[in-house]
């Protein structure tokens, strides 16, 4: 349930935040030529992180792309576990799950040791074999995937921000000591190709794999070739191929296929195996037809065979391993010395193959990465030196990428290994959903937690939810998924024994320490009229069962007053439902712990409730005071 209302009685659609900030301002016809952020490319991270911004009402945002429109047809479409927990908390995971194909296992095909030049099906293995997550992994055009933040960026976010396209970035300068240090020339596609020359605080290049931005900072494309080639398509067929609308990973004496179901019942998207390449054919696969892609494709299928009626789509690539040397304008030997101001992200900065379905998926989760902490940067809660957070957190992200990918675009080809290829996809299954991901000490990931008060769940990766009863409506609602996209922090407040009221409890001392002490991060950096929960939405959770517990004994500091009538938040206690002990199900200690979660879901610190001025700490470290 959203909550709405607490500025007063609302009757039409409740997703539709009020514009605040530059939202309230009407949109020129052309891009600013002063900004706080341009977006260059509306690709998967580009838009992520428009949508992102978007929720920063006072950030003035603006996105350019070369097209003249909307993507109509997107090469990426598989979005793993970890994006629809993300789209989540930007609100559209639903109609994402409604519209997508919703992959729930894996057939594996192999020679038929009867008859090797006929396939036969070896083994099947469940999506998700480890109950990773709650959430589906889904199918579906990227395109959709751009709509949905693009709706959200334009219709429902603050600052009520759209694309503009059909410019295109050509070349930019950092100049050190100006307000507005980026200066980016760009030109219109047609009518002239008039040029434009716009001043930002910051610039985002999510411009793909033959980045602009990234040649402009002069940044390094790192790797190399795999020199092996496959040609995919999106067809429309029929078939006696049984498993047409299951992924299906197919390896014969004629080659190898990934097949993959598409949304709407009949479409599907083909991965064909065109061999290995030569260093020294310059690339003269690329030449392959689709007939040809077609014709291989019925070899490898045999005894099956696939009646095209329609291609929708299709290209031949080669697969190719390399991660950019930094993520940002500051080179290697200056980190430390000066603040970021050029970012690249995606494609621009790690590719790899498609067959992991993680193109999309990781790029969108460096958008997310960066995109709060410049949000808090701008708005002056946070210096700036929080930014060079991003390249040392997601380098490494796509470097174990790289060598995840690299070792399945091996075993794709070869069916012969060491471990069979069903074996690997079970064994790694956490990898691709999106759940590896686990930051290193840093500011944002306090290396002096107490992991072992809540051991299940890791310091430095995703905040997985439970199941937990809410006290107001005795609604059973998954923790994590209350999360939103809105810049904010999550702490998330473990009980310790005594029941809500307990007047010496380990809860109520440090409820009373973070309403009282000045440097609580609830005090510390609340701006005037801002809501308690402004930047950091804390809940509780106590050990009672949901029904057991007095809303009137528990602290205040759970029960903020909200909006202009400041009417009291009610909807931030909990307890443990029929079915899930959350302090069970995730080894947290009884005597009380708090688990905060940053902006974008990872968890960054936990902590003893006997020490509530470790979170001050912790918060002190990343924010600054007015």
């Amino acid at each position: 349930m959203q909550q709405f209302h607490h500025h007063g009685y609302v009757s039409t659609n409740p997703r539709v935040k009020p514009a605040a900030g530059v939202g309230l301002e009407e949109r020129p016809a052309d891009p600013p030529t002063e900004l706080d952020v341009l977006i260059v490319g509306s690709g998967p991270a580009g838009m992520l992180m428009f949508s992102q911004l978007a929720e920063f009402g006072d950030v003035r945002t603006a996105m350019i792309e070369r097209r003249e429109g909307r993507l109509v047809l997107g090469h990426a479409d598989g979005v793993q576990q970890r994006s629809v927990e993300m789209f989540q908390a930007f609100g559209f995971a639903d109609e994402v799950i409604a519209e997508a194909y919703r992959i729930t296992e894996t057939s594996f095909w192999k020679p038929d040791p009867a008859n090797p030049d006929h396939i036969y099906r070896a083994a099947r293995t469940p999506d998700d074999p480890l109950g990773i997550s709650e959430f589906p992994h889904l199918i579906i055009n990227q395109a959709r995937i751009l709509d949905y933040l693009r709706e959200r960026a334009g219709t429902y976010s603050p600052a009520r921000l759209s694309p503009y396209y059909g410019w295109e970035f050509l070349d930019l300068e950092v100049v050190d000591g100006e307000e507005y240090p980026v200066h980016a020339r760009l030109r219109r596609v047609g009518d002239g190709g008039e040029e434009r020359l716009v001043r930002t605080k910051y610039l985002f290049g999510a411009d793909g794999a033959h980045s602009r931005v990234r040649r402009a900072i002069g940044a390094q494309h790192l790797g190399k070739a795999q020199l092996h080639a496959w040609g995919v398509m999106d067809v429309l067929v029929n078939t006696d191929f049984p498993d047409i609308r299951n992924k299906a990973i197919i390896q014969s004496r004629h080659g190898s296929i990934l097949h993959i179901p598409r949304e709407g019942g009949y479409l599907a998207r083909i991965y064909v195996d065109l061999g290995a390449q030569s260093a020294e054919d310059d690339h003269a696969v690329r030449q392959t037809p689709i007939d040809e892609i077609i014709r291989r494709a019925n070899a490898i299928l045999t005894p099956y065979s696939l009646d095209v009626r329609e291609v929708a789509w299709w290209s031949v690539y080669e697969v190719g391993h390399r991660v950019t040397d930094r993520f940002d304008d500051v080179p290697t030997d200056e980190v430390g010395t000066r603040d970021p101001h050029v970012f690249i992200a995606g494609d621009a900065c790690h590719t790899h193959s498609a067959k992991a379905g993680q193109g999309m998926n990781v790029s969108m989760q460096d958008a997310f990465n960066l995109g709060w902490k410049l949000g808090h940067v701008l708005t002056g809660r946070a210096p700036a030196s929080l930014l060079a957070t991003y390249t040392a957190e997601r380098q490494q992200i796509a470097q174990d990428l790289i060598d995840f990918d690299s070792r399945w675009s091996s075993m794709m080809v070869k069916e012969e290994a060491e471990e069979s290829i069903e074996d690997f996809y079970v064994r790694t299954a956490e990898f691709p959903a999106g759940f590896m991901t686990q930051y290193r000490p840093s500011i944002l990931t306090w290396g002096d937690s107490d992991q072992e008060a809540a051991r299940g769940i890791p310091l430095g990766k995703r905040f997985k939810s439970v199941e937990v009863g809410r006290r107001s409506d005795a609604n059973p609602k998954q923790l994590g998924h209350l999360h939103e996209a809105d810049g904010r922090w999550r702490l998330y407040v473990f009980a310790d024994e005594a029941p809500a009221g307990a007047p010496d409890s380990a809860l109520a001392r440090w409820a009373m320490w973070m309403s009282e002490n000045p440097v609580s991060p609830f005090r510390a950096y609340r701006r005037q009229g801002e809501d308690l929960d402004a930047l950091i939405d804390a809940k509780v959770i106590y050990q009672q069962h949901h029904h057991d517990i007095d809303p009137n004994a528990v602290p205040e500091l759970f029960k903020p007053v909200t909006g202009g009538l400041e009417l009291v938040n009610l909807e931030k206690i909990f307890g443990i439902t029929d079915d899930v002990d959350i302090f069970a199900e995730r080894e947290i200690d009884r005597g009380g712990v708090v688990v905060a979660v940053r902006p974008d879901m990872y968890v960054a610190a936990i902590v003893p409730l006997s020490r509530p001025s470790e979170i001050a700490d912790f918060f002190a470290g990343i924010y600054r005071r007015d």
